[in-house]
């Protein structure tokens, strides 16, 4: 080996030596120097002062130091809450899927009532305006009907009824829309449809009255008397004072014979 080759060795040598020593001086992560308990106090306190993703390091340390102790129970739990506090969709999505986790790992805690409240609370949070897809709307929903289900003396059982009606009047408002563009657009069996729907499904709707009214003028509009007169006298009846009382259409009145005559 020449002179020029032995240099050229010796300095590739060397570089790899300073790499080494480069690598070797990094520093270590402190949070992976804590026990599980050291690491989940810190991760209560970054909590406490809403620092929610300042804390989450210490959170998953915690748990994967001892998943299976009650400190790293908590600490997983915590790490969902991290991100559900956060909120937007995706930190809303990621703590679905920890409440997930956890009911999977621990389905007897005393704490699984309380995650699976929180998995419904995830997908309400990512429900859209009525006029969109529901389709996490109606996730939440049969997520706060399992709630029920399988915890009933659960003290979330009676949030989830309290929560299950805001949903109910999302879906709710999403078929009045539908209907109504329906009706808008002549399309009226359709509308019937999707008022009938409405009217079956979502018994504490805000907006009964508005959806009996277009109900009976759909039903007009395809020839349906009888139907029409039904949903018009419920409205007389069940809503006395809504505005759409006064804008119910005359029909022929029936006699005894259950015929129409000309009076009404």
């Amino acid at each position: 080996m020449n002179r020029e080759s032995i240099l050229r060795t010796t300095g590739v040598i060397l570089i790899l030596l300073l790499a080494g020593c480069k690598g070797s001086g990094q520093k270590e992560d402190p949070i992976l120097r804590l026990s599980g308990d050291e690491a989940l106090q810190q991760g209560q306190k970054l909590m406490s002062d809403k620092k929610y993703s300042r804390a989450r390091p210490y959170l998953n340390h915690a748990f994967e130091v001892e998943p299976n102790s009650a400190g790293g129970r908590e600490a997983l739990l915590l790490v969902a809450d991290s991100y559900y506090k956060d909120g937007g969709i995706e930190n809303f999505v990621r703590a679905e899927a920890r409440y997930r986790d956890f009911l999977n790992r621990f389905p007897t805690s005393d704490k699984a009532p309380y995650a699976q409240f929180q998995i419904a609370n995830s997908l309400a949070e990512r429900s859209a305006p009525p006029d969109r897809d529901q389709t996490p709307t109606h996730k939440a929903l049969t997520a706060y009907q399992d709630l029920i289900r399988l915890y009933p003396t659960s003290e979330y059982a009676q949030k989830a009824q309290d929560k299950m009606v805001q949903v109910e009047n999302t879906l709710a408002e999403h078929e009045w829309k539908v209907g109504h563009f329906y009706y808008r657009f002549r399309l009226y069996t359709a509308a019937v449809d999707r008022f009938q729907y409405l009217l079956d499904h979502y018994k504490e709707y805000p907006g009964t009255d508005r959806v009996l009214y277009f109900l009976g003028a759909a039903q007009l509009k395809i020839k349906h008397r009888d139907e029409a007169r039904e949903a018009f006298d419920r409205l007389r009846k069940d809503f006395p004072k809504s505005e759409f009382v006064a804008k119910i259409p005359k029909l022929p009145a029936k006699d005894t014979s259950g015929k129409e005559t000309q009076k009404g």
